[in-house]
């Protein structure tokens, strides 16, 4: 059967330079690679495939002949370049240094770790400043206790694997090219299985829902992470486990704003309060406070109540309530009532406006300079 061509098997253009081959060859090694094809015969062949085009298109010489005279300029059998003892370990120690954990050149491959679980939590305001320990369920596979994770059936133990004799890599020849690859048959880890446990089938793990309790510490806020070590999936044939994050979410609150250590709120204020002065009750996270307005006070005033904000989880001081006053006006108004207003209202009447309604005598006065200036 005749080869495919080499820019067709990583899939760019002819003339590709070293970085979109590079770039080709590591997408499509991830794909196929042994490791996650876990002995799949036509993935394996794909791998080889991958790898043969990209050894060839990755050299400088062997490109430029096989630019020229195709895969004859490159067959070693028709005196094309190959030979010269190269070691596919050099490839995947440059590509897959970055993705699989370094080259594959001997030596046993690990028991893959667990997977990482995210959990998300929502949290009220409060609980989040104050701190609180929560019950939460998580789904996820955990050791077989039948086994104990070795995933063998009770009375049993793995055995060498008869292929790879223990190393958990197989040594391919392909023409001059020695190329170290996953063992098929165990994929890997050495050890086969003769008689697997019946609860887990071999894989030492199964799936389960476990409730675990969480301790939030005081002043977490929306982003923070909690990391509980070796809480996460279990790993296969008794490998560690992951790790499960708290991922932390807070309510919106109906009444406070945080941020950071600092909380804000809007406080709605009578007219005759604001004008005339006098107190009102303020919500903190620990109760209601006095809060003391001055007279003639406008509405968006900022009043700093100290040390009613939050403490961070991180440490440092308490922060600040900063509380927004917004002066309301009355609705619902009776005659009697709209009358007093009237003759509030006229008792301005002479007198002069910026005594009594500042911003409007500023504003306006600017009105006046703005149309003067262009009428000007």
């Amino acid at each position: 059967m005749s080869k495919r061509d080499y820019y067709e098997v990583l899939g760019v253009a002819k003339g590709a330079d070293d970085k979109e081959i590079k770039k080709a060859y590591k997408r499509l090694a991830m794909k196929y690679h042994p490791d996650r094809t876990q002995g799949d015969k036509a993935m394996e062949e794909k791998f080889k495939e991958v790898q043969e085009a990209y050894e060839v298109l990755s050299d400088e010489q062997k490109k430029a002949a096989y630019d020229q005279y195709g895969h004859a300029g490159v067959d070693p059998n028709r005196g094309g370049f190959g030979g010269g003892g190269a070691d596919f370990g050099d490839i995947f120690g440059d590509v897959f240094g970055d993705i699989f954990g370094g080259g594959r050149r001997g030596g046993q491959s690990r028991a893959q770790r667990g997977s990482d679980l995210r959990y998300n939590l929502e949290m009220s305001l409060e609980d989040a400043v104050r701190g609180k320990s929560v019950d939460i369920k998580v789904p996820t596979w955990v050791s077989c206790d039948s086994c104990e994770g070795s995933g063998a059936k009770k009375g049993t133990q793995a055995k060498s694997c008869p292929t790879c004799h223990g190393a958990g890599q197989v040594t391919m020849r392909q023409g001059f090219f020695a190329v170290q690859q996953t063992c098929p048959t165990c994929s890997g880890r050495g050890k086969i299985i003769p008689d697997p446990c019946t609860k887990c089938h071999g894989e030492g793990r199964v799936e389960k829902t476990k409730t675990l309790a969480v301790k939030i510490p005081a002043g977490v806020d929306t982003g923070d992470r909690i990391r509980l070590s070796g809480e996460g999936e279990a790993g296969m044939h008794g490998a560690p486990s992951g790790d499960l994050y708290v991922q932390v979410h807070v309510k919106d609150h109906p009444i406070f704003v945080r941020d950071g250590n600092n909380l804000s709120c809007e406080v709605p204020i009578s007219f005759s309060i604001a004008a005339l002065g006098g107190e009102i009750d303020v919500p903190t996270l620990d109760g209601r406070v006095k809060l003391k307005i001055p007279a003639e006070t406008q509405t968006d005033k900022m009043f700093r109540l100290r040390g009613k904000g939050v403490q961070s989880v991180r440490g440092g001081g308490v922060g600040d309530l900063v509380c927004k006053v917004v002066v309301e006006t009355p609705v619902n108004l009776s005659d009697k009532q709209k009358d007093l207003l009237r003759q509030l209202d006229e008792s301005w009447a002479g007198e002069s406006e910026a005594r009594h309604r500042p911003k409007s005598k500023g504003f306006f006065d600017g009105v006046k300079k703005f149309f003067d200036d262009l009428t000007g």
